[in-house]
């Protein structure tokens, strides 16, 4: 995801090569008939801002570039549209050198030259990442303006355009410029980086950031993390009306409005007379920028505040600090948790091959929630309230082979801002642990472990901690039969194994390579064991996991340490042709150098009732030794169908 596996696609088929070197042969500027220099270009629904004059950047000054002094934040300042969200995220952008040479790639040579200014053909063309794909978009230069200035975004260097140039691409991504007003900045770093975007909730109730010391210490630890691995970050605080909008609080910050993060540090204090949040000798500092490049935060920690007296001349050269009225300050984590209400966290997984930072492995899918009165063919069942169809909808395995595993997941769907008539549908995921050895689609809901919210966004993200068995991930509009392609992104930390689920129940092959149907699914649920025989001198006298087999098939348990009464809670499925054969039930201790059997049970499970049937079998040797009573009681219960789709 990080490195570009394959070339971009050209967007709309137009290739940057070959059109800058048709223009520069024939002498002429290209004029880019995809995205006109004309209103369509600019608006849909509303008036056009002002008398537009499209123009060269060589008609506005005398010596344009594209990049001047190479590029940082402050190149990047908001006009007159709002789209604070997508500046946001370009400044942002600006600060990483690497994300910013994927997007904008070769700049120098995009650049003109002043050596032979016969080789500028009027073209420039940008990369963006979208449902899975980097796509590659060219623009011409010519730039809407009102009285001879740039009208959306520009530089504060009058005579540098990479910024209203990228501003253009990604109106043409999006169909014209107004279709930019208003956005959430974690589709556009999202589309920056093709990496994975978290929305926090600053103010959630049950995470009580202010209130709760650990969770606050855990979140402000993870966003020291994110800054140090060069992710980006933007926060925002969230309005309740139409006038609120760009409303100026009394701390000077503005509701509704993106403010790129660009530093989480620790500052030590010359004295104690200053309290941080969790220490006295130390305070958290987060450093933010408000996109217009002004309105700065006024409270405590701001530009020229009494309060850096207390860092010491060498901090504050380190920390770069700047009392400019250029839109970038440093406030208080405490007051960040206290003022702002959304946190967006843009994660890039194995950004670069020489990266330091942990090496994340991702499965990528694309399918579609497709719906058809066909029950069996049906894949658009809508969310888990609706019981009848919600197993319908994608399912996705995750195997967790390790002990544990980090798990992060985010849904997709298509950006529909260049389709006026079509809106995000309102979509999320369900987490739910299955059988240990299942490979098929699962028609039981299974115990949650895991869920997003469901919002009308173009993505939806969650992140846990696994252990070790089997999950399945299903994807789902909020209401039944309705359409759209998706895309399904699961990363792990340890290499859990993910696949698309497809099949409802497995074909069974034989020695003679024949295949046929089943005749009957039988689940399986260990819930505990009892009185297990005490096995080892130290300890809590054994570690006992399970080994169930039947027809051939064979799973088994994690372990459970120290422990002569285990709570298993373990499961498994098997699609058997013949039920007159059993299913054992195995008992061992796990050791270091030889496991040793602790004894077994033999369950017929003829039943093919559909209820399940709870029993309580003694556990007994084997071989020469079958029959013969062993320590220990099973708690298990034995759910059998001739119906395939049921379990």
């Amino acid at each position: 995801m990080g490195i570009l596996s394959k070339a971009p696609t050209p967007y709309k088929g137009q290739k940057y090569e070959d059109l800058r070197k048709q223009h520069q042969a024939n002498g002429t500027l290209f004029e880019d008939p995809e995205f006109p220099a004309t209103n369509a270009s600019l608006v849909y629904s509303r008036q056009a801002p002002g008398q537009v004059t499209w123009k060269r950047p060589g008609e506005l000054c005398d010596n344009p570039h594209f990049v001047v002094a190479g590029f940082n934040s402050g190149d990047v300042h908001q006009g007159s549209l709002g789209n604070c969200w997508f500046v946001a995220a370009t400044g942002n952008l600006a600060q990483e050198k690497e994300l910013w040479e994927r997007v904008i790639p070769n700049a120098k040579e995009q650049d003109w030259d002043d050596d032979d200014k016969s080789s500028y053909a009027g073209i420039f063309h940008f990369r963006f990442w979208r449902f899975g794909e980097w796509l590659d978009v060219v623009v011409d230069d010519r730039l809407p303006t009102v009285n001879n200035k740039l009208t959306y975004t520009h530089s504060q260097e009058g005579n540098e355009f990479w910024s209203a140039l990228l501003e253009k691409a990604y109106a043409k991504l999006a169909g014209c410029y107004e279709n930019l007003d208003g956005g959430n900045t974690a589709d556009a770093l999202v589309d920056f980086t093709g990496g994975v975007a978290e929305s926090v909730d600053l103010q959630n109730t049950t995470d009580n950031f202010l209130t709760n010391e650990e969770k606050a210490k855990e979140l402000r630890s993870n966003m020291k993390k994110c800054a140090e691995r060069k992710y980006l970050m933007s926060a925002s605080i969230k309005v309740t009306s139409a006038e609120e909008m760009e409303a100026k609080t009394d701390s000077g910050l503005i509701k509704g409005h993106a403010y790129g993060i660009t530093a989480v540090k620790t500052v030590k204090l010359a004295d104690t007379g200053l309290l941080g949040m969790f220490n006295k000798q130390k305070i958290y500092l987060i450093r933010l920028r408000n996109p217009w490049g002004e309105k700065e935060w006024n409270g405590a920690w701001s530009d020229g505040s009494e309060e850096w007296n207390k860092v010491s001349e060498s901090q504050r050269k380190s920390l770069g600090i700047t009392f400019e009225d250029d839109g970038e300050f440093w406030m208080p984590y405490e007051d960040f948790l206290r003022h702002f209400t959304n946190l967006v966290v843009c994660r890039m997984p194995n950004k670069t091959l020489l990266s330091l930072s942990r090496t994340w492995h991702e499965s990528l899918f694309l399918t579609q929630w497709k719906y058809d009165a066909n029950r069996i063919q049906n894949r658009a069942g809508g969310c888990i309230n609706n019981k009848d169809t919600f197993l319908l909808n994608p399912q996705f395995l995750i195997n967790v082979e390790a002990d544990s595993d980090d798990i992060m997941i985010s849904l997709s769907q298509p950006d529909t801002r260049a389709d006026k008539n079509e809106a995000n549908k309102t979509m999320g995921f369900h987490v739910m642990e299955v059988e240990g050895n299942r490979t098929t689609r699962a028609h039981k809901v299974g115990t949650k472990r895991l869920g997003s919210p469901f919002i009308n966004s173009r993505s939806v993200f969650a992140k846990a901690t696994l252990e070790k068995g089997r999950y399945i991930v299903v994807a789902s509009t909020f209401e039944p039969q309705i359409e759209s392609p998706i895309m399904m992104r699961i990363f792990s930390d340890n290499g859990a194994k993910c696949k698309q689920l497809d099949e409802d129940y497995p074909m069974i092959t034989s020695f003679f390579c024949c295949t046929s149907t089943p005749r009957v699914a039988t689940q399986l649920r260990v819930l505990s064991a009892s009185n297990l025989e005490k096995q080892d001198r130290t300890g809590g006298g054994a570690d006992p996991y399970l080994y169930v087999k039947c027809e051939g098939q064979a799973v088994r348990s994690i372990t459970k340490e120290n422990n002569l009464n285990p709570e298993f809670n373990f499961s498994a499925i098997f699609y058997r042709k013949n039920t007159s054969k059993p299913i054992i039930i195995e008992v061992w201790n796990k050791n270091v150098v030889r496991d040793t059997f602790m004894g077994q049970a033999v369950l017929l499970a003829t039943s093919t009732s559909g209820q399940p049937e709870q029993s309580s079998p003694r556990l007994t040797g084997r071989g020469r030794d079958s029959g013969e009573p062993k320590p220990g009681v099973l708690s298990v219960v034995v759910t059998s169908s001739e119906d395939l789709r049921a379990l």
